[in-house]
């Protein structure tokens, strides 16, 4: 901090930029203070909501390190995260699980909370691989059989409104075009109708504890199957929001691709019907979601990086244009259904 920068104009400043003091000698010092023993090799790894770092060590295997982005988790909410893992990985279930240091897996350096994960080879998943959806659906099923033993307390759970908080972020952001706001503002509210309407037909749903971020990126393969990243969006859920991302393509394809992962998920779970009516709606979500968490994180230098087309007006207007569709596909009945479960 400058000595001239006045303390609010700093933490203004601290809010917008949450990371800009974490440099590679404060990574080093924060492994060299938990006892990592760094050899001073350090390489970025792919993340935007937090920072996360593969720190070489002397004489013994590479470490993860993560460093939390202020402001969005309690320290009870990261410890429940931190739980959940390890309970899993307890039940020989493939997870990255964080690293237990001096009693806890949870540690403070320089105003960051860090966590310390094993480096964990793998590769993209490749589903079309004979057998591979198969795996996959056996190993969700038992990341469902164990959270379903009790919900979580701290972290969030799934529900419609989260839309409702994603379309007032949003409105509320430069980012949005002003050309673009009164056709925003109509193609959300017609998919937020559409989807709590979705939710109200399903009735009552079995909520458990999930991984919450179930997409490709979030799983390495190995030789034995998949092992899952990230739980860092955990939280309470019906049993689909784990599954529909890993269905693509055409009707007829994402049909043969729910048959496969159900032939292995079947063999530690059970899925009720009506959660095939959830598909769509939860894609609905993501959208929703997505776009609002790319607005709020603008100021952060990682983001217009990382999504250099949302500075662009062009891409609001493909946005809204994608919602609209997403409206169509909310109003048309379940491509699933009729699969069973």
């Amino acid at each position: 901090m400058s000595a001239t920068q006045p303390p609010a104009a700093a933490q203004a400043d601290a809010a917008m930029r949450p990371f800009g003091t974490l440099t590679p000698d404060v990574v080093l010092e924060a492994a060299e203070a938990l006892g990592l023993e760094p050899d001073g090799h350090l390489f970025a790894l792919n993340s935007y909501e937090n920072r996360v770092y593969r720190v070489g060590r002397f004489e013994h295997d590479a470490v993860v390190m993560k460093f939390y982005r202020t402001g969005r988790w309690s320290e009870r909410q990261i410890l429940e995260e931190h739980a959940f893992a390890c309970e899993l990985a307890a039940q020989e279930i493939a997870v990255a699980a964080p690293l237990s240091l001096a009693g806890s897996t949870l540690h403070q350096h320089q105003g960051f909370r860090v966590a310390v994960y094993p480096m964990c080879a793998g590769t993209a998943p490749e589903l079309d691989q004979a057998g591979a959806r198969e795996l996959l659906g056996r190993t969700v099923a038992r990341i469902h059989a164990c959270g379903a033993r009790r919900r979580f307390e701290r972290r969030p759970t799934l529900s419609p409104e989260a839309g409702g908080r994603a379309q007032a972020t949003l409105l509320r952001s430069p980012l949005l075009p002003a050309h673009m706001h009164a056709a925003y503002e109509a193609a959300s509210a017609a998919v937020l109708e559409e989807v709590e309407a979705a939710f109200e037909r399903c009735g009552p749903l079995d909520l458990i504890r999930l991984h919450g971020d179930c997409h490709l990126g979030n799983i390495l393969w190995q030789s034995t199957g998949p092992l899952f990243v990230d739980l860092d969006d955990c939280l309470n859920g019906p049993r689909m929001q784990d599954l529909w991302m890993f269905l693509s393509g055409s009707p007829d394809e994402q049909r043969h691709q729910w048959l496969e992962l159900m032939e292995g998920y079947k063999q530690f779970g059970a899925l009720e019907f009506r959660e095939l009516r959830l598909i769509e709606p939860l894609r609905a979500l993501r959208m929703l979601n997505h776009a609002a968490w790319v607005a709020e994180r603008w100021a952060d230098p990682a983001f217009p990086r990382a999504f250099p087309w949302a500075g662009e007006a062009r891409f609001w207007e493909g946005y809204v244009g994608d919602l609209r569709a997403q409206l169509e596909a909310l109003e048309a009945p379940p491509a699933l259904l009729g699969q069973g479960d």
